[in-house]
């Protein structure tokens, strides 16, 4: 029989990274000011939802091929325990990728964004998919999925940071113009 974990594991890793191509522009904007001006972070954007549902189709490929591997009990609980940040992670990117239509950001207006906003749940749980599922037995590319979605994590945590300072920013200045 042949042995697919070598491309259910090249299939997770570039769905790691097409998901991280999703999560920079915004990031790179508020991290990084500078890069407003450059036309990566508008091109990446122009073409984010593309790129999620590629990152969707590689790790459906991912999950598919080591479902078939490891012959999953889907009626035992205790698979989904083993691979709860795989399975939520899987629920939370079919939602987006469903959604990742012009159709549906009409329809469900400012409840598309808070869905989608979903994406940072799936962030923080492939930092710890990736570290449980490789630690031990790790590829060459290995490293570059962890390095790569723990630095995605660490910028969206100082973007949100930069953020929270940007609005407290703006309401002492509201409230110095108020006084006058």
């Amino acid at each position: 029989m042949l042995d697919t974990t070598p491309l259910a594991n090249y299939l997770g890793f570039f769905a790691l990274i097409s998901y991280i191509i999703t999560l920079l522009p915004t990031t790179l904007r508020v991290v990084f000011p500078k890069t407003k001006k450059t036309e990566i972070p508008k091109l990446l954007l122009k073409y984010r939802r593309q790129i999620g549902v590629v990152a969707f189709l590689f790790a459906l490929g991912h999950g598919i091929l080591l479902v078939g591997k490891r012959n999953f009990d889907f009626f035992d609980i205790q698979t989904y325990w083993i691979y709860v940040q795989g399975v939520v992670t899987f629920i939370i990117f079919t939602l987006l990728t469903i959604t990742s239509n012009d159709w549906s950001v009409k329809k469900l207006k400012r409840n598309w964004k808070k869905l989608h906003e979903l994406t940072y749940i799936a962030m923080f749980l492939l930092v710890w998919h990736v570290i449980d599922k490789m630690w031990g037995h790790w590829s060459y590319v290995t490293p570059s999925g962890i390095v790569g979605i723990t630095s995605i994590t660490v910028l969206f945590i100082v973007r949100k940071f930069r953020e929270h300072q940007n609005k407290l920013s703006k309401i002492k200045s509201m409230r110095k113009t108020e006084q006058w």
